[in-house]
């Protein structure tokens, strides 16, 4: 469709009169009030970008095809499906003539029901127009949704009887209504007329199928419910031919039939689908517990989903993987990343994803980049356990990136990697917000069917990231050729697809939120509901700085009803002989510090379980602790007394920690004990090291010290490293972190939604550009025309004009081009004009301006009943 059509269809200067039906979509905008434009532009933010100059523009805008493809892709399936039986109806089409497209001939009292809506929805979002007895819709809406060869209509009809016979022969459409029983007429449009009269005409119709073989309706049958088009062989069988001598099957090529719309029509009783879904699917409950045991399971989900991050981020406290050079983590990285965790790699991928949303990891930018935590993982271990976990439900909330997508490929066969690009997905938060409400929808404790959950999804958006049909390539590869009785066979309608993103979405957010602690055992938690409270767009909208504050808040909310569940952290250990430590529940933080240090995580749950090395003595020794430290700490945190097993293995490796010394020469070793030195060279491992004696005391090696340390340890011995002054170099554990990251920002699909204020100004700056458009102007005694209808007038008129028009506080009409040289028309009263300058009121912009006379074009005065 060309732009003079979409002016055509939107553009008409003069006002609507009062009561007149609209003619155009301008005119029906134009006869809303402020709640309805509001409305419009609420559910089609793309019509904002920019605010259009006044409603005929506006209505263009409507009517483009990127704009009308959004819209739909918006709509619940039965708005949709109402969509699709005006695209196949008459245009314009009576309410009757469209309810009785969608109930059939037997009716429907759900359709009936439902059907008022499903228009209003149409006509709010500028999709449909016109009063009931004359509903239209949008030309390019009809374009998307009417049925064509290269794209079949979901309602599987095909062409209208005048549409199939448009290139065929006179003589031909004479034989057709003579084989119909029809009288011959003077020409082939009215012939055209009469053959649809006849098929449309129910009890005329019925006569004629009731003439017809069980082998001919056989054939209507396998086209009815499409796709309506068929191969014949180039001598079709008996029951084709009757079929197609009467019409009721149509040539489109020399071996492809179709079935034209009304005889289709007729076949199904008037439906224009097969299957109408009037109203939404239920979620319907899987399993119901009491909420007091869905909240416990969620909280416990919580404190291991902070564990989890927790482990995640200190084992990257020296600096995580490197980032690949495309961007994201290798695929090995991410294995080993699972290992360490004991999770699969989805499920890795989602951990990481979660730290990287909440700002905890990112990148370090150096020239060899790293992952590793940010500045900000540290702030957030300061924090209580609920309010840690508010910081990671809450940008998951909102993040437009979807970890399910790691391992795929992206369009161009690349596989997608975690932290990786092309990972974000528009409609990833807003399928969060719908699955976790649809949950809310169902009692405390009621845990949901999640086929229902995704049925429910797929009804509200159909056609949102469902895959697109491929159109067949020629009409004739819509059915297969039967070689025995030479008809077509129709393969049916299109299959649904059921892993559409929205689905896959949907199901990567029920685990998600399983993990997260949103739910517990499927159901949705009490914390979670408290997440809820804001609508979708001010959660979601990250260039909303209110709607950022008030998430925050919800989530305050939601860290309030947690903090209750959440176990309480103890101060203790309890330590038993075979060199283990249980901690009874979380420790406080700086106990769980030092503890980490000392000793190694053997097993995680309800208690864990901390097992004592020479290794891990050995690093809290290094730590800068000294043996009498050590024992001192394990007494005072203990609430068993100290193993004797514990407290000679601290005295073992601490009598041995520091006998050998390791420093910067290339280099050395030095060890008051010559013998010592002497087993060190005899050993064959030391090899590798490069060693040779320099001084009984004193070992020189060819690796640089922290290599030579890692050997000596690998040997059994315990190395401590000294300073260029001798002594011991304390290696204390500080963690290596990214410069201050800011978490990443979620990529919306497409505008945000306005919200009130900015609403209420486009539409107030709408009303005054209409005002302006559709002012009534007087024509001047030689009007002198120009290019885009702006007025022309000579300077000397312009300013004689304005000044009198600013003496007697008359508003006029005139032309402007700004500095970037945007025409535009504007209804101005002038109040002073001096200096080449004029001051008045423009009712355009509703506000007081300034112009510069030489960019004046020309000026009118306004007609006596526009002043």
């Amino acid at each position: 469709m060309g732009i003079g059509e979409l002016d055509r269809e939107a553009h008409v200067p003069e006002a609507t009169s009062a009561g007149a039906a609209p003619r155009t979509l301008a005119e029906a905008l134009r006869a809303r009030d402020d709640e309805g434009l509001a409305a419009l532009l609420r559910a089609r933010p793309d019509l904002l970008s920019p605010v259009p100059n006044d409603l005929t523009q506006l209505a263009t805008r409507a009517g483009t095809r990127g704009s009308v493809v959004r819209a739909l892709e918006r709509l619940d399936r039965f708005a949709l499906q109402t969509a699709e039986a005006l695209a196949v109806a008459p245009d314009p089409a009576p309410y009757p003539v469209l309810l009785a497209l969608l109930a059939g001939d037997e009716g429907d009292p759900a359709i009936e029901a439902a059907l008022p809506g499903a228009v209003a929805l149409l006509r709010e979002q500028a999709l449909v127009w016109g009063e009931d007895d004359r509903l239209r819709l949008v030309r390019t809406a009809r374009e998307l949704l009417a049925p064509s060869a290269q794209h079949p209509s979901p309602t599987g009809l095909g062409p209208t009887v005048a549409e199939a016979t448009a290139g065929m022969s006179p003589g031909r459409v004479q034989e057709i209504i003579a084989a119909a029983g029809l009288p011959a007429t003077h020409d082939p449009v009215s012939a055209v007329a009469a053959l649809t009269e006849l098929f449309t005409d129910r009890a005329r119709m019925g006569a004629l199928l009731d003439e017809a073989s069980p082998e001919a309706l056989s054939v209507l049958d396998r086209l009815v419910w499409g796709p309506p088009y068929g191969e014949v062989t180039a001598n079709p069988a008996p029951p084709v031919r009757w079929l197609r001598d009467r019409g009721l099957l149509l040539p489109v090529s020399a071996r492809t039939m179709v079935l034209p719309r009304e005889v289709a029509l007729h076949l199904r009783g008037g439906r224009a689908h097969r299957a109408p879904e009037p109203v939404a699917p239920v979620v319907e409950v899987a399993r119901e517990y009491r909420p007091q045991v869905v909240d416990s399971a969620a909280a416990g989900q919580a404190y291991t989903a902070l564990a989890t991050v927790e482990e995640l981020l200190k084992s990257w406290d020296q600096g995580g993987p490197q980032v690949l050079r495309a961007g994201g983590m290798s695929v090995r990285d991410l294995k080993r990343t699972a290992a360490a965790l004991d999770v699969t790699e989805e499920v890795a991928a989602f951990w990481l994803e979660l730290c990287f949303g909440a700002g905890l990891l990112a990148s370090d930018g150096e020239a060899d980049e790293r992952y590793a935590p940010t500045p900000a993982y540290d702030d957030w271990l300061d924090l209580p356990p609920a309010e840690r976990w508010a910081r990671l439900v809450a940008p998951w909330l909102s993040a437009t990136r979807a970890p399910g997508l790691v391992g795929g490929q992206d369009a161009k066969g690349r596989t997608l990697a975690v932290l990786g690009p092309d990972l974000d997905r528009g409609a990833a938060p807003e399928v969060r917000h719908r699955v976790l409400e649809l949950l809310a929808t169902l009692p405390p404790g009621a845990a949901a069917d999640p086929g229902t959950v995704f049925a429910r999804l797929r009804w509200e958006r159909p056609t949102r990231g469902a895959a697109q049909p491929v159109p067949p390539r020629a009409p004739q590869a819509a059915a297969r050729t039967d070689e025995t009785t030479g008809t077509g066979t129709g393969t049916g309608t299109r299959p649904e697809v059921h892993d559409d993103l929205r689905s896959r979405l949907a199901r990567w957010t029920l685990a998600e939120a399983e993990l997260l602690g949103l739910t517990g055992r499927g159901a949705l938690a009490s914390p979670a509901r408290a997440l809820l409270n804001l609508p979708l767009a001010e959660a979601s909208t990250p260039a909303d700085h209110g709607g950022r504050v008030e998430l925050s808040v919800a989530a305050g909310r939601a860290a309030t009803l947690l903090a209750p569940l959440l176990p309480e952290a103890v101060d203790h250990v309890l330590l038993q002989a075979d060199l283990t430590a249980v901690a009874p529940g979380p420790l406080r933080r700086p106990l769980a510090d030092a503890l980490a240090v000392l000793a190694d995580v053997e097993s995680k749950g309800g208690a864990t379980v901390y097992r004592f090395t020479p290794g891990s003595v050995r690093r809290a020794l290094d730590s800068g602790r000294s043996a009498s430290d050590l024992h001192d700490f394990l007494a005072a945190h203990s609430r068993t007394p100290v193993p004797q097993p514990l407290a000679y293995l601290i005295d073992d490796v601490a009598r041995r920690h520091g006998h050998l010394r390791v420093g910067a020469a290339s280099a050395y070793v030095r060890c008051d004990d010559d013998a010592v030195l002497g087993e060190i060279l005899a050993d064959r491992r030391s090899a590798a090291l490069g060693l040779r004696r320099l001084a009984p005391t004193v070992l020189a090696a060819q690796t640089d010290p922290a290599s030579l340390l890692d050997g000596l340890r690998s040997m059994g011995y315990a190395p401590a490293a000294e300073s260029a002054e001798g002594d011991v170099l304390v290696t204390r554990a500080d963690a290596y972190r990214t410069p201050a990251r800011t978490a990443p920002a979620p990529v919306p699909e497409g505008p945000p939604v306005p919200d009130t204020t900015l609403l209420g100004a486009a539409v107030k700056a709408i009303r005054a550009g209409d005002r302006a458009a559709t002012a009534v102007r007087k024509e001047p005694a030689a009007p002198v025309a120009s290019a885009g209808g702006l007025p022309r007038t000579s300077a000397a008129e312009t300013l004689a004009t304005v000044q009198a028009a600013a003496m007697t506080g008359t508003a006029v009409w005139i032309g402007y081009v700004n500095a970037e040289g945007a025409a535009s028309q504007r209804v101005i009263a002038p109040v002073r004009v001096e200096g080449g300058f004029v001051t008045g009121y423009d009712h355009t912009a509703d506000e007081v301006r300034t112009y510069p006379l030489h960019r004046i074009t020309g000026v009118a005065e306004l007609a006596d009943d526009q002043v």
